[in-house]
């Protein structure tokens, strides 16, 4: 018998052999994990561990934090055992970081359709919950039946809604209204239109597959089709695009500033940009600024939340709060609680379908920041196997969203700043978010009092959101090389979107078409609406450009020109 035979081996690689020889039976297998299970709860280790906690509550302030200023936290991989209230603790952590992403959508959704309260709370309810389900999945990671493909990438991913379907909604609702399919009351106020949401819901059933077949796509041809310029083209566009929308909440709200009537916010009813309105939203954005750069770290990664509750609290206080809806609210909601009348609209096809193929590539830099973060390989065939699992997750988790009344997902990297402060990249504290964010959803008195913030708080955390949405595209754009051909190609998109940004409804009459064929009215629709969906558009264009214009000689074309050089 050889010496490596003999060697005696520690209880768990034993039992990792043996499990791997199948000598455990089930049942054996099983009481193990009891008591596993017993010894975590009934232990002080199991329930603290060795993590130093009072790091994670610190001020960022002189003195107090002078103790931790070369502190190294101790490193969880992805499967470690993480002590119980480490797990819950940082679930919760990573819960508050999206929150607020989360239902900024379905509340802007809302906001762009003009439902009422009810049909915005159940569509923040739909959204959280299907959100936490695919963060669920993607987390945890399917294998396809006898296939090497996968669902999920196995690592702490968040799911969350795209604020990318928003301009689409904005510029859908707009033709709705204009031709009628929507009402508008005599007094000219806009009425709710929840068909339009149905048209949503049903167009999104008919074009998600598009991302699932993304999904078998190599991420390298992905890239090359659709690189850096063109995400963030898209980015950069939508930040600026959405910025609007939430300055007009930060005066009041988008329908009194259309109108030019007194905007309805709790028991004080003035005109949009009144001062006290400037003020509520002021306070909600000082307050993530200042969390931002003082709180504890567990705090700074929860500054645009814990903002917005300073925000709540004053306003409360100064009684702008409308609470009949939220009294008026289930006890519970759920998917499929609420009937709409699906439809698909030729119009929204093409727009939806660029979307979807968007979102199967803006969400690569996502996957890879995470599993940076993580520690976790980036190059190889394993992490080409997560980025496939992680586009089919996004991909499963919209048609989940369509066919439950939510809105479309993607893979989100908003949860790595939690992961990099506290040093914890466990998939428990990723699954204890999950069911917080399906808990969240369910119990709908949460989604009602989102739906029912005041105007200006929440305009004054979206403008904050939206900044940090333009920086992530600045960012992709900063590892642009900055060519000649480059800044040609990303300066014909940009201008086109910012164009569509200032005025809107440019392209109105170019393709105006009044006779009676339906489908050529609806294709026509559509190309209206990709036009006025600026960063749609913009990003089209810069797709286009990048994939016609030669780019031989561009290393040295780069080396020869002056630093200070425009075009």
């Amino acid at each position: 018998m050889s010496m490596s035979s003999e060697m005696k081996h520690s209880p768990v690689e034993q039992f990792e052999e043996e499990v791997e020889g199948n000598v455990y039976t089930y049942r054996e297998k099983a009481q193990n994990t009891v008591n596993s299970v017993y010894t975590k709860l009934t232990t002080r280790h199991g329930w603290f561990g060795d993590y130093d906690y009072v790091y994670l509550f610190t001020p960022d302030i002189w003195p107090l934090n002078k103790k931790f200023r070369d502190y190294e936290q101790p490193y969880f991989g992805i499967n470690d055992d993480v002590p119980i209230l480490l797990t819950l603790l940082l679930g919760v952590q990573h819960c508050l970081t999206l929150i607020c992403s989360l239902v900024a959508v379905p509340l802007l959704m809302g906001d762009a359709l003009y439902l009422d309260l009810a049909q915005t709370q159940h569509l923040v309810s739909c959204t959280l919950i299907t959100a936490g389900i695919a963060t669920f999945a993607q987390i945890t990671r399917f294998s396809i039946y006898k296939t090497p493909y996968f669902v999920g990438t196995g690592l702490l991913s968040v799911v969350g809604p795209t604020f990318d379907i928003i301009g689409i909604a904005y510029s859908y609702s707009d033709s709705q209204y204009a031709n009628g399919s929507c009402k508008i009351a005599e007094d000219g106020t806009y009425l709710p239109c929840p068909e339009a949401l149905g048209a949503f819901l049903g167009s999104m059933l008919c074009t998600v597959w598009i991302q699932v077949l993304i999904a078998f796509v190599p991420p390298r041809i992905l890239k090359r089709v659709f690189p850096n310029m063109v995400t963030g083209t898209l980015l950069l566009l939508l930040a600026v695009y959405l910025t609007g929308s939430g300055m007009k909440n930060w005066g009041g709200g988008s329908s009194c500033y259309s109108y030019g009537t007194n905007c309805d916010v709790g028991s004080h009813p003035e005109l949009w940009g009144a001062r006290a309105y400037i003020g509520l939203g002021f306070s909600t954005f000082v307050a993530i600024v200042i969390i931002s750069q003082f709180g504890s770290p567990i705090m700074k990664s929860a500054s645009v939340v814990l903002g917005l509750l300073v925000g709540c609290i004053i306003s409360a206080a100064c009684n702008y709060w409308d609470g009949s809806g939220i009294n008026s609210a289930p006890a519970g909601d759920f998917l499929w609680t609420k009937n709409y009348t699906y439809s698909v609209d030729g119009s929204l096809i093409l727009s939806l379908l660029i979307m979807f193929v968007v979102e199967g590539i803006s969400c690569i830099p996502d996957i890879v920041s995470t599993a940076e973060a993580s520690h976790q390989p980036i190059e190889g065939e394993e992490f080409q196997s997560r980025i496939q699992g992680g586009i089919m997750c996004d991909a499963l988790g919209s048609v989940l969203a369509s066919v439950g009344g939510g809105l479309p997902m993607v893979s989100q990297a908003a949860n790595n700043g939690v992961i990099l402060l506290t040093g914890c990249a466990s998939r428990r504290a990723g699954w204890t978010a999950a069911v917080l964010l399906v808990l969240m959803g369910i119990f709908s008195k949460i989604a009602a009092t989102f739906a029912a913030l005041p105007k200006p708080v929440f305009g004054g955390m979206q403008v904050f959101l939206f900044g940090t949405i333009g920086v992530a595209g600045i960012k992709v754009l900063a590892a642009v090389p900055w060519t000649r051909r480059n800044r040609f190609i990303l300066s014909s998109g940009l201008g086109w979107g910012f164009a569509g940004t200032v005025i809107p409804s440019w392209f109105d009459s170019v393709i105006a078409y009044t006779g009676s064929n339906q489908a050529l009215a609806s294709f026509l629709e559509g190309i209206e609406l990709i036009v006025e969906t600026p960063f749609i558009f913009g990003a089209l264009i810069v797709c286009f450009l990048n994939l016609v214009i030669p780019g031989h000689g561009e290393a040295s074309q780069k080396a020869e020109e002056p630093e200070d050089s425009v075009v």
